[in-house]
C-alpha cells in the first residue's frame, strides 16, 4: 500500500503545487481576474503579496514533501486551511461561486491523505 500512496501523493502533490505556482505568479502579477475575485470577497489589495507567498510556500513544500514527510504533511495542512479560509471568504460576503476553492480544498485535502498514508 506505501508506494502505490505515495505515488498518489506525488501526482496529486505534484499537480497542486503546479496550480499554486501559476495562482501565486498571476497574484503577484495582478491579473485583473485574480484581483477581481480578491475585491469581490472583500480581501485588501494589500494582503496580495503575501497570499501569494503563502500559494508559493506551499507549492515548494508540496514538493519537497516528496523527500521529507513532515514537510509534506505541514505544506498539506497548510494548503487546505489556506483554502479553507477561502471558502470561508466566498460564503462571508454571499459569493457562492466558489467552486475553484473548494475543488482545491479537497484536492488539498486529498494531498493530506496520501502523505500521511504514504
Amino acid at each position: 500500500m506505501g508506494i502505490s500512496m505515495f505515488i498518489a501523493y506525488a501526482v496529486v502533490g505534484v499537480l497542486l503545487a503546479l496550480a499554486l505556482t501559476a495562482s501565486a505568479t498571476f497574484t503577484l502579477q495582478r491579473n485583473d481576474q485574480i484581483v477581481a475575485n480578491m475585491q469581490k470577497v472583500q480581501v485588501p489589495d494589500s494582503w496580495l503579496p503575501r497570499l501569494a507567498a503563502l500559494k508559493a510556500a506551499g507549492a515548494i513544500g508540496l514538493v519537497a514533501g516528496l523527500w521529507v514527510t513532515p514537510l509534506g504533511v505541514a505544506a498539506a495542512v497548510g494548503v487546505t486551511l489556506y483554502f479553507i479560509g477561502a471558502v470561508i471568504s466566498h460564503l462571508r460576503v454571499k459569493d457562492y461561486e466558489l467552486a475553484p476553492a473548494a475543488v482545491l480544498t479537497l484536492v488539498a485535502a486529498a494531498a493530506l491523505t496520501l502523505r500521511i498514508l504514504a
